[in-house]
């Protein structure tokens, strides 16, 4: 069995891995890039006029034979690990006769993607699998491992063949809502393992742990206390444990959670895989308001019965304004044009609940400026999607490999001060036979 990381070894973002036997290929990810080479954001408007070719000489794509359209498949199957855009970002390229395996739950976050955003990924050829279970593609055997990460249904691998095997860690943490299974990993790791690729995020930063989403409902609550005030949440829109997170301190608060159609779409399809709240009967105190700008392009696209499935928990922004000190808030900046229509809240409470690089996009600046003048105090309360040392370093004692690679990270070079273990700093492209 042969590996070969074709983006990954010195950034974050961008996955993917090519495995290889004599008889089979696959791919584990094939994500978008989040940074430029000179380290800047990565846009693909700028390249979006380019061709397959041009796109594989620049680098953006992979440069892998029979992946393609307009080429005959040489690729058995590519497995996504979860649905964060830097690991499945540009599979809209690759062949359609080419097989996808992903879990269902993923499969139904991109499709809502595709529906509340710009982006266009369909996956024609598919087949779901299902965490410990081990389905195989050819010769290559595959067991997912359920992973605690920010997005919600993400997967660890064990990858077998011939006798050997690598263990690709994908994104994980052990400080979210499901940090149990982590706990539950590291009792029942897979052992003897040749190659475990690692990703390291957060290496390079402080070196300290992160804080759980129990510390940050804490935080939530300590703020939703104040008296007189409407509360806005700034927050990924599908990082479900801070949603829950953001719920269980409005039901301590007394507060009622305000989510737009985007929001309420996403748990109400995710409520499908797991207890999660979402706008019905069973959750009195959330209530779905309409922006402008999203509930014009899913009418003008013909998606309206989307919007009708809400209507009984309708909050209008009359509503927000007349209770406006009971009212907490999912935003972002697109919704500004509706903010502006609701009167009261000035002098309230953002929480900025997202990365901060975030903050020097020019749209989040606008929009915390915005906010600003009309008064509103700004609290960063966030935590990690990722490990910390300490949990990379619990991962590693579970699976004790007989060789660590980097992967998903700008510091490949310190993991030999992190790690005991024999360390393989691979270059992007570089082959490596197990």
């Amino acid at each position: 069995m042969n590996f070969k990381i074709h983006r990954g070894t010195r950034e974050i973002g961008g996955t993917c891995v090519e495995v290889w036997t004599e008889k089979t290929r696959i791919l584990l990810d094939i994500g978008m890039p989040l940074v430029e080479k000179d380290g800047k954001e990565f846009d693909f408007r700028k390249y979006k006029s380019l061709s397959t070719e041009q796109l594989i000489e620049k680098g953006i794509l992979p440069d892998i034979k029979g992946l393609f359209e307009n080429e005959k498949p040489l690729i058995n199957g590519v497995i996504i690990s979860h649905s964060h855009q830097d690991h499945f970002g540009l599979a809209n390229f690759i062949n359609p006769g080419i097989t996808f395996y992903l879990g269902k739950a993923t499969h139904k976050i991109i499709e809502l993607n595709n529906l509340f955003t710009p982006q266009e990924i369909h996956f024609e050829n598919k087949v779901y699998f299902e965490k410990e279970k081990t389905f195989k593609i050819g010769d290559i055997s595959i067991t997912p491992y359920w992973a605690d990460h920010s997005a919600f249904d993400a997967y660890s691998f064990l990858i077998e063949a011939n006798d050997k095997s690598l263990f690709y860690s994908g994104d994980f943490r052990a400080h979210g809502r499901k940090s149990g299974v982590f706990y539950w990993f590291t009792h029942n790791a897979p052992q003897n393992v040749d190659y475990l690729l690692l990703e390291g995020t957060t290496i390079g930063r402080e070196n300290k742990p992160f804080k759980t989403e129990e510390k940050i409902k804490n935080e939530l609550i300590e703020i939703f206390k104040e008296k007189g005030k409407t509360n806005l949440v700034y927050t990924s829109g599908q990082n479900i444990d801070r949603l829950v997170s953001v719920y269980k301190a409005c039901n301590k608060t007394n507060k009622i959670l305000v989510v737009d159609v985007y929001v309420a779409t996403i748990l109400k399809e995710l409520s499908k895989f797991a207890g999660i709240h979402h706008p019905s009967k069973n959750f009195k105190n959330l209530k779905v308001m309409f922006p402008y700008y999203t509930s014009r392009r899913l009418a003008n696209e013909g998606n309206e019965k989307i919007l009708y499935q809400f209507k009984s928990y309708k909050i209008t922004k009359e509503e927000i304004s007349n209770q406006a000190d009971k009212i907490v808030m999912i935003v972002r900046p697109s919704m500004q044009k509706d903010l502006e229509h609701i009167k009261g809240i000035d002098g309230g409470n953002l929480v900025y609940s997202m990365w901060r690089g975030y903050l020097k996009k020019p749209n989040t600046k606008k929009f915390i400026e915005y906010l600003t003048k009309r008064k509103f105090s700004i609290h960063k309360i966030h935590t990690s999607g990722h490990a910390d040392i300490e949990t990379l370093k619990k991962m590693v004692q579970a699976i004790n490999p007989k060789n660590i690679v980097p992967i998903h990270t700008f510091r490949g070079a310190d993991y030999k001060k992190i790690f005991t273990l024999p360390i393989v700093e691979l270059k992007d492209g570089e082959a490596r036979s197990i």
